[in-house]
């Protein structure tokens, strides 16, 4: 139904993964996976299935989040670059 909102958003997840993948820095890595994990939301959302949706918001981009970004700030990592 919305065929064009829906291309926009996998593009962006599409461009989100690969950012994800590719960065050596821990921080941006799980923002990345933050956003990729909104934009599944909106996509699910796009295709009616809001409960769904909705959940994937929830736990995915809210508490996964910032569960990674709290176990970055309270560990030390040092890297070979």
């Amino acid at each position: 139904m919305f065929w064009e909102l829906e291309l926009i958003l996998f593009i962006f997840l599409l461009i989100t993964a690969v950012i994800a993948l590719e960065s050596k820095d821990l921080l941006v890595a799980a923002v990345m996976l933050t956003a990729f994990s909104f934009l599944m939301a909106l996509l699910f959302t796009t295709m009616g299935a809001v409960d769904v949706g909705f959940t994937e918001a929830v736990v995915g981009a809210g508490v996964t989040g910032i569960l990674l970004v709290v176990a970055i700030y309270q560990t030390t990592y040092t890297t070979e670059d």
